[in-house]
């Protein structure tokens, strides 16, 4: 492919690399000035582009190793995307809360916490809450280890095949969405049965299990637990009843320092589809959640917090509280800095009980119904067909 160099764009300079191949029928391209000129022509080519680049298996970690000082176009977001208006002073804050705290006569201080918490930004912190710090450590020390291998140790985890519970790539939605992301990923379906050792690469291989049995058991139970009780439920509803501990996967991100921030994005502004979702960042920043400030909105940084996990509410429990808790939209920010860590752990039905785990409202004494019953494959499939149309959505399609 005949490279066209934007305006201004500097010339770009890498050294030729090898890989061996994947198996007999699939081989790692290795990036090369050629395979990266492609990615970053201005000609209506994206498609190939999007090609060239994915053929890499060297995910946007390699454009980088490469020494790209200019981002390719493939990545490029919408302006509408990147601006937000005029800065203004802040008067939000994403609450801390002290899960410690939820014992005996002070539980009821923090179920009311977590309620204020869940019904307005959708989003809060949480210390005290019985991850050990080796574990989180531990965590984000492995997805680094891994994405940071060479290219010829990840490629056999490289893959767009859904049906495999372990899976690397760079952008999920790489041939459907209208920009590229600045970030690699490791997908790892944790339960309700975990992937079989060998399956898991050598560095993620014995730390993910343990680190998704502790937010499982310590911290998913409390936190449903509280919601419950937010809910005027006996703490044991929502696990129990409708299966929200049932399966659970983590999504492990890397975002590597990003030469032009202001044209692209970590993670474009989304919500969950999830009952919960428990996230561990590391300390370099750029998760950002859309709150309503005096009637307009606004991106608010959630800043990390030593020791602190970060929750957020999904649109299954949006769904199933009747609109009372939030699934508010939230994105990640490219950085000059980085690399940036992250494990986003999503707390879901059991894949395989998906077709038939019934998601319906409860309703408070006084109150209608705003949501059909539907499935939790149904509202799946939905937030698949909105995703990448901003402020849209997948629960206005069950509204009644």
């Amino acid at each position: 492919m005949r490279y066209h160099r934007r305006q201004h764009e500097p010339r770009l300079h890498f050294t030729r690399g090898t890989h061996r191949p994947v198996n007999q029928k699939e081989q790692a391209a290795p990036i090369t000035p050629r395979r990266v000129h492609a990615m970053a022509s201005a000609q209506p080519l994206r498609a190939l582009n999007l090609k060239a680049f994915d053929e890499t298996r060297a995910g946007v970690k390699g454009l980088v190793d490469a020494g790209v000082t200019a981002v390719p176009s493939i990545f490029h977001h919408p302006p509408e995307s990147l601006t937000h208006g005029a800065p203004r002073p802040q008067r939000f804050t994403v609450p801390v809360i002290n899960l410690s705290c939820a014992v005996g006569t002070t539980r009821a201080a923090v179920v009311a916490q977590v309620r204020a918490a869940a019904e307005t930004a959708g989003f809060f912190q949480v210390v005290g809450h019985g991850v050990p710090e080796a574990a989180t450590s531990a965590m984000l020390a492995a997805v680094r280890g891994f994405i940071e291998e060479p290219v010829e140790a990840k490629a056999p985890y490289y893959t767009r095949d859904t049906g495999r519970r372990v899976r690397y790539q760079s952008n999920l939605d790489l041939f459907q969405s209208t920009a590229a992301n600045w970030r690699d990923t490791l997908f790892v379906e944790m339960l309700p049965e975990p992937p079989a050792p060998e399956e898991l690469p050598a560095a993620c291989r014995r730390v993910a299990p343990e680190y998704a049995r502790l937010v499982q058991r310590r911290l998913g139970r409390t936190l449903l637990g509280l919601l419950s009780e937010a809910l005027g439920l006996r703490p044991g509803h929502l696990e129990e009843e409708h299966g929200c501990l049932e399966g659970l996967s983590l999504a492990c991100h890397y975002y590597p320092a990003c030469p032009e921030p202001h044209l692209t994005l970590g993670t474009p502004r989304h919500t969950d589809a999830s009952f919960l979702t428990v996230l561990l960042q590391d300390a370099v920043g750029g998760l950002q959640v859309l709150v309503d400030l005096e009637g307009a909105p606004a991106w608010v940084d959630v800043p990390p917090v030593a020791g602190a996990l970060v929750v957020n509410v999904g649109d299954f429990l949006q769904l199933m509280s009747n609109d009372r808790f939030k699934s508010v939209e939230h994105r990640v920010v490219s950085n000059a800095v980085g690399p940036r860590v992250s494990v986003a752990c999503f707390l879901r039905t059991d894949r395989a009980a998906a077709p038939t785990r019934v998601l319906a409202p409860i309703v408070a004494d006084g109150d209608e119904p705003r949501y059909r019953s539907t499935t939790v494959e149904e509202v799946v499939r939905q937030y698949y067909k909105v995703k990448g149309l901003a402020g849209t959505s997948a629960l206005q399609h069950f509204r009644l």
